[in-house]
């Protein structure tokens, strides 16, 4: 007999709305996160359920934890009971700034600017914050991601770097740590406090970035052989982005060998087209959860796209809550990151694929909705108003949703409506329903 929260999480697995962020495995040590055939973190079953009275409990909690279940824009109040100002792209911001870390060596290696990784690493080094619950490269298989946690700058720095490959991050334990920091990706915030929420605890200091989706597994596997890796090369090293801005995607082999290629060759030609589905509908790419955000703050042609030419890191880092501000100050008083002020709609400007997504959404969620496809809650965010606003591209955005998921349909059985059952050694994927 299938369990309560087995058929929740059946339920997402079904509509193809999971995210793969793990924190359904917080509610129940029973399951696990797997990559399945499509090269995505889903959750398995392994040990039995619950007794009855926890998995009732875990059922509940779900439906106020999972991103693909509900996901609620970021607080229109602060702690103090004070409206915070909501911008259409950027969602709750009480201050913004054009930051990078005043550590050289720290912003080189970041993605960005290195604001997270200065931060993740003052926080924890010197803040005295823990856990710091981060993600980085498995260190015995650098193509994959693992959640890591953060006790010192010198692991924050092992750990910079964007990862565009799955990650579990809301299944470590820092997700539940009040004591702690969580970095991770919106969807994962939103799990963290989602998790806090439900059992009434208060949620670690959350810290997100700008997202553009999860790539499958598999498209790391194409770079590396678009670059001619051998598909059994034992890597060593593999960074996505960082060492310089944007930086590159790089690869190391035990014996020496390297491969590299721009950040804008990897994911327009292969992680980009990869992402998986739940994230073509997410409403908050901009991290409204967290306490604080970070993103690039690109510099941008005449018609305002991205350039992804080289140079220093800058970050637009936003605070959203009491608690990220005060955390920011300190750490611009102590020497950390450096910031000044920077305009939200300059923000907003040089992310258009955060502004294109957000303003069709709404008609991306209706053309699903009439192909069949169940979608989560979105509330808060203001979708339909969006909409409105450019009613065509919206109009164009949900006819197009409908007929790929019509034509995708046809010829398939339906999904399965219950969590998969693990099967094989750990690394297996999902066996069957």
């Amino acid at each position: 007999m299938t369990s309560a929260l087995d058929a929740e999480v059946g339920r997402v697995l079904a509509a193809d709305a999971c995210s793969g962020c793990g924190a359904c495995t917080r509610l129940d040590p029973g399951l696990s996160m797997r990559l399945d055939d499509a090269g995505f973190l889903r959750p398995v079953r392994g040990a039995a359920p619950a007794g009855a009275a926890q998995d009732a409990d875990a059922a509940a909690r779900f439906r106020g934890v999972c991103p693909g279940v509900r996901v609620d824009a970021g607080p229109a109040v602060d702690a103090g009971g004070h409206a915070v100002p909501r911008h259409p792209t950027l969602g709750p911001v009480l201050r913004a700034w054009r930051a990078w870390a005043a550590d050289d060596a720290v912003r080189w290696s970041g993605s960005s600017g290195g604001v997270l990784t200065a931060l993740a690493g003052w926080l924890a080094e010197t803040e005295g914050v823990a856990p710091v619950t981060g993600c980085a490269a498995d260190p015995a298989e650098p193509r994959r991601t693992v959640s890591v946690t953060i006790t010192t700058r010198a692991e924050a720095l092992a750990a910079s770097g964007s990862r565009y490959a799955p990650v579990a991050a809301a299944a470590g334990p820092g997700a539940e740590a009040a004591s702690g920091a969580f970095v991770g990706k919106p969807c994962e915030a939103s799990a963290v406090r989602g998790l806090a929420a439900t059992s009434g605890a208060v949620a670690p200091l959350v810290l997100s970035f700008f997202c553009a989706g999860t790539p499958s597994q598999h498209a790391t596997d194409a770079v590396l052989a678009s670059l001619g890796a051998p598909s059994d090369a034992p890597l060593v090293r593999l960074r996505y982005r960082g060492e310089g801005w944007p930086g590159s995607f790089a690869a190391e082999d035990a014996a020496g060998h390297a491969w590299a290629t721009s950040y804008d060759e990897s994911w327009g030609a292969h992680l980009g087209k990869a992402v998986q589905w739940r994230c073509k509908i997410c409403p908050d790419g901009v991290g409204e959860s967290s306490d604080v955000t970070a993103g690039d703050l690109w510099r941008t042609d005449e018609r305002g796209y991205p350039t992804f030419t080289e140079g220093d890191g800058t970050s637009a880092l936003l605070a959203r809550t009491p608690r990220g501000l005060d955390a920011v100050l300190r750490a611009i008083e102590a020497g950390v990151i450096v910031a000044e002020p920077v305009e939200l709609d300059e923000v907003a400007a040089v992310q258009p694929l955060q502004r294109a997504r957000r303003a069709t959404l709404a008609g991306r969620l209706l053309g699903a909705r009439l192909a069949g496809r169940p979608v989560p809650r979105y509330r808060g965010f203001g979708l339909v108003r969006l909409a409105l606003a450019q009613p065509r591209a919206a109009v164009r955005a949900g006819r197009g949703t409908y007929r790929r998921l019509r034509s995708a349909r046809t010829g398939t059985t339906a999904a399965a409506s219950a969590v998969p059952v693990a099967t094989g050694d750990p690394g297996a994927t999902g066996g069957a329903p």
